[in-house]
């Protein structure tokens, strides 16, 4: 890298300037959202459903069906710790049986988040007293438990349109159909996450 600096500071990300050298392409300079990461949950019941959950989304104005997800932004937290916290924040549920199902970058022209998405299963509910306050675009969220293959459907057709949520159920489908054997253990190494980068 030849220099970097900050374009804009923001609550949860920032939005960074950097200039690269590309040897015969020469130096080029390029403006990033700089992101923490995150994690998502595909929860999967014993009936094949996945658990998906509606909220507002502002900068497409719309309430959009995902699944359980969240920002990596409690230092030092292990991501699959992060993920069960989220999944009981949002959905009221944990999980004993834990792997990890894919990895993605979302938008790598714009943005350095990488997200990876647990799978998880064995499932039962949060005791009332011990679930979580919601509020603002999470108050009052709907939770629906959907076959995996009608999101996959859905997804396919158009009608659902979150990206993680359509990765997480074509996914689910393409692990399960192999006898989930591509999952990995919820401590697999991710190096497309930035804190990860340097040690691949």
């Amino acid at each position: 890298m030849v220099s970097a600096s900050t374009v804009f500071e923001g609550r949860v990300w920032d939005v960074v300037s950097e200039t690269v050298d590309l040897g015969d392409a020469g130096e080029v300079t390029r403006e990033f959202v700089r992101h923490p990461g995150a994690v998502a949950v595909a929860a999967v019941d014993d009936q094949g459903r996945l658990c998906l959950i509606q909220q507002y989304r502002h900068p497409i104005r719309t309430f959009e069906w995902e699944i359980p997800a969240g920002l990596l932004d409690v230092d030092g937290e292990p991501a699959h710790v992060g993920a069960a916290r989220e999944l009981h924040e949002e959905a009221d549920l944990v999980a004993t049986t834990w792997h990890v199902l894919a990895d993605y970058v979302s938008s790598p022209g714009g943005l350095d988040e990488a997200l990876r998405i647990y799978l998880a299963r064995d499932l039962s509910a949060v005791p009332h007293d011990e679930r979580h306050d919601r509020d603002g675009e999470e108050l009052g969220m709907p939770l629906r438990w959907v076959p995996l293959e009608e999101v996959r459907d859905a997804f396919l057709a158009g009608r659902l349109h979150n990206a993680t949520m359509g990765i997480a159920a074509l996914a689910a489908l393409a692990s399960r159909d192999q006898g989930w054997a591509t999952l990995r253990p919820v401590d697999a190494p991710w190096p497309s996450h930035p804190s990860q980068r340097h040690l691949a």
